[in-house]
Parts: C-alpha cells; structure tokens; sequence
C-alpha cells in the first residue's frame, strides 16, 4: 500500500510536512521520502529504507535541516519515493498510490521515443517514474496527468510538487482518497483525513474522482472537475484505514463498530467474551459486544514498544513468527473460556490459525471466530497492498480447488461468494476445519456495504465478488 502528504505554506513547511507523513506510518513498511522546494535555494529531496527503524527516526535529520515552502512525502510498500524530474516542464517531484497492471506495454511504448528508465533492485521499472515519463508524454501538466490516469490499467493518486505549487490528483475511479486541509498560513493535502489535525489543519474538502486541483499556500484551486462514478476500496475502513479517519464522510470506527454491530445480529453462539485481534479487529469487536451485550475483553494484547509495524521481514514464514511473537496472552482471560474472535479479515489463514491454537493451548474452551468482511476469493486489481497476494495463496482459493477437484471456472467460482448457496457453506465448513476454529462465520457482503452506508455503486467490492 501507501500513503501521502503535502504541505504549501507562507512560512516553512518542513515540520507539518514530516509529522503529516508520519500519520501514515500504518500504511507503509518499506521505504519513505520527502521533497521540498524552497525559493532560495530550489529542490530538496531525502529518500530511507524504514524496514528496521520508524520513518521519525531515519528522517530525524531532514526534518532539522531540510527548508522549502512546499513539500511531498510519503510511505510506501514498494519503490522508493518520491522521484525528482527534470523535463520540458521544468524540474519536479512526484509521488504515487495505486498499481499499474499494463506497467511493461507502457515502458514498451515510451521507450520507443528514445526515453530510458532505471530498473529497481527486482528488476522492475520504478512505477512513479513511469507515471512522470507519462506526464511527460504532453505539453503540459494537466493533460500530462489525465493521459496517464486514461492508460493505467489499476489505480493512480498523486501528488506532484512543482516552483509554482503542488497538484492533487486523485484515482479517477477514486479507489484511494486524497482530501485537503487548510489553516491560516496554507494548505495541505493527505490520504488519510485525520493527518493534519494535530498540525492545525481543519478540513477544507475531499476531492472527488478524477479531480485535479492545486494547492499553493494561498488557496485551493480545482483544475478538472470530479467525475461521477466512484468505486473507493471498501477495505480502506475495513483493514487499512486508522481508526480516526474518514472517507467520503465515513468514519473508519463507526464503520467497524456497524460491521460488528451487524455480525452479532446474525449469530447465534454464546461465548464467555468478546475479543479483537488487535489492532483492526478492536473496533468490529467492540461493536459485537455492544449488540449481543457479551462482554468485551482482551485476552491478549499486541507487544508494540520496539515491535513496530514497519519491522516485518519480506519472507512470509518469518512474517508469521514476528506476527505471533508480538501477541502476549493474558491467561486469566483465557483460560476455561469460549471466545469469540473478530479479525479484520481471512488472508492465508496461516496467522489465525496459529492465533488460535495459541488460545488453545493457553486453556481456552472454545475458539469462535468472526471475520469483518466476506471471504476474499479474488486478487486485488486496483492497489498494491501489503495483505494482498496470489489467488492461488488464499484460503478460499485453495480450499475451492479442494472441493471442485481442479480450478473451477468463473461461474463455479461465483457459486462459492454467495453466503445463501451450498457451495459457500461447504468452503466456510472446510476452511473452519482447517483452522481449527470452533465456528466459523464471515460476514455477508450485503450487511457489509450497508455498515459503510453510502450506495454500492460507488464501492468496490471486487476481491469478494469479482465484479469490477
């Protein structure tokens, strides 16, 4: 995934700019950066790998010696961020959020007209250079922004930073937010909404799909109207976003509060307590808990003091131990009771799995768990996350292969998202027996879209239904 922040100021920015980015740390694990551009003495920019150490202490530096009036930064899983141009426009600095699918037919069509790209250590191709060389591609930044919003087959937010301010340039399917914030000496841009609070920043809008504005520290100026069709990432409250933000005015903990809220009115089981896997399953718990009026407890807490989110090995099976190793049980909550869990959602399984036999063998009765949203069954196409993975690896893939005795076709494949068919029953059953949960229950796609509370249409729901 990823996340982004600008700041444009009469005064220096650096230090909303550096706190901004930082409230985007649960976005991020691997690398972050920073640009600047200052009147006197032009372009500035300092790029980290945040894998073992926080982005506050790997950017400590720059945020004592770096000077401009406009700013950039951001967090991110992938490429290193943001990139400096030099071109017919002029020098600028841009940053991404999205996926690009089409990323090498892209490549192969700009290269043509004698243009070079450097390869990142994995062999790929930078993605937010490749969104620059677009850009580049037209006469002027507007046009250059709108032709690679129409080409990129996925997703793409961006924010670009030039001498004369800084364009804002959301999805233009507006599968990721960008929202803009203003206080008496300028303004700011973010994907989360909640990063320019504590900075003095009030809400000033959202843009909305495909909308193009620049902000300078003198105003907010909208440069290419929104569109009307939205398809936002639904996992955006489920999982990803902090619990005090908001997307088109949907606040992530009530959201999570309704999901919860929604799953105890379906069930049926009586368990001693109610827990969260923390931290994105507190809230869908607390929710439970408040409808069904079981108690909410912790029956272990997540040790994060020197464990932070950014500190996770790439090779899976090392994820999974360092995932375990910072949960610390709490046996007087556990032992002899029957637990109902709620995690955010179901990915591999292999955590959960491991969660649970923890409870289990720390004297827990009974494990029943609860996941926020419908069984993922279909890659993500739009943005990269960090969860996100191969078909093939998800639960419900492999189980559904299990059953079927093969790869089912896309109809077949249908039958297994609907939580009314026999199909869907049988796959929960079996990935219930697998993970050596107690029950299993998920929750349905349609009390799920209704916890967000704004019209399907404007949701995407694709790696639960597959319907784009």
């Amino acid at each position: 995934m990823g996340g982004f922040f600008a700041a444009a100021s009469k005064d220096d920015c650096v230090f909303d700019l550096f706190f901004g980015v930082d409230y985007h740390s649960h976005l991020g694990t691997r690398r972050a950066g920073m640009a600047v551009y200052s009147e006197e003495t032009g372009f500035d920019r300092s790029i980290h790998n945040i894998e073992n150490a926080p982005f506050r202490t790997k950017f400590t530096k720059e945020s004592n010696e770096m000077r401009g009036t406009l700013g950039i930064g951001c967090i991110s899983d992938y490429e290193a961020q943001p990139v400096l141009i030099r071109s017919h426009h002029g020098t600028f600095a841009i940053t991404t959020v999205g996926k690009i699918n089409n990323a090498d037919e892209i490549a192969d069509k700009i290269i043509k007209s004698n243009t070079h790209f450097f390869e990142m250590q994995s062999g790929e191709i930078n993605p937010t250079e490749l969104v620059a060389a677009i850009i580049n591609q037209k006469e002027n930044f507007i046009d250059g922004i709108r032709y690679a919003q129409e080409i990129v087959d996925g997703s793409l937010s961006m924010l670009i930073l030039t001498p004369k301010g800084i364009y804002c340039a959301r999805d233009k399917m507006g599968r990721t937010p960008i929202v803009l914030g203003k206080k008496e000496n300028g303004y700011c841009a973010s994907f989360e909404s909640f990063a320019y609070l504590n900075l003095g920043y009030t809400d000033y809008k959202e843009l909305g799909p495909g909308e193009i504005a620049v902000i300078t520290a003198d105003g907010a100026k909208t440069l290419v109207a929104p569109g009307k069709d939205m398809k936002i990432c639904t996992f955006l409250w489920i999982y990803y976003g902090y619990p005090s933000s908001s997307y088109e005015g949907i606040s992530v903990e009530k959201m999570r509060y309704n999901c919860g809220k929604a799953l105890a009115k379906r069930d049926n089981v009586k368990p001693d307590i109610v827990a969260g896997v923390p931290d994105s399953g507190t809230a869908h718990a607390i929710g439970y808990s408040n409808e069904s009026k079981i108690p909410f407890s912790r029956p272990f807490v997540k040790y994060t003091p020197t464990w932070p989110r950014s500190f996770m090995p790439t090779h899976q099976s090392k994820r999974n131990l360092i995932a375990k190793m910072k949960l610390i049980p709490v046996h007087d909550l556990i032992e002899g009771k029957s637990l109902l869990l709620i995690d955010d959602s179901i990915v591999r399984g292999t955590q959960l799995r491991e969660t649970t036999d923890f409870l289990y063998a720390s004297g827990a009765k009974e494990v029943h768990i609860r996941p926020a949203c419908p069984p993922l069954v279909f890659g993500c196409k739009y943005l990269n996350f960090s969860r996100s993975t191969s078909e093939m690896e998800l639960i419900t893939r492999r189980v559904i292969k299990e059953l079927e005795g093969g790869e089912p076709d896309e109809e077949t494949l249908k039958q297994y998202t609907d939580p009314d068919s026999e199909k869907y029953q049988k796959m929960v059953d079996k990935i219930c027996e697998t993970l050596h949960f107690t029950s299993l229950r998920y929750h349905r796609l349609d009390d799920m879209i209704e916890s967000v509370g704004i019209g399907a249409d404007k949701l995407c729901t694709y790696c639960w239904n597959g319907e784009e």
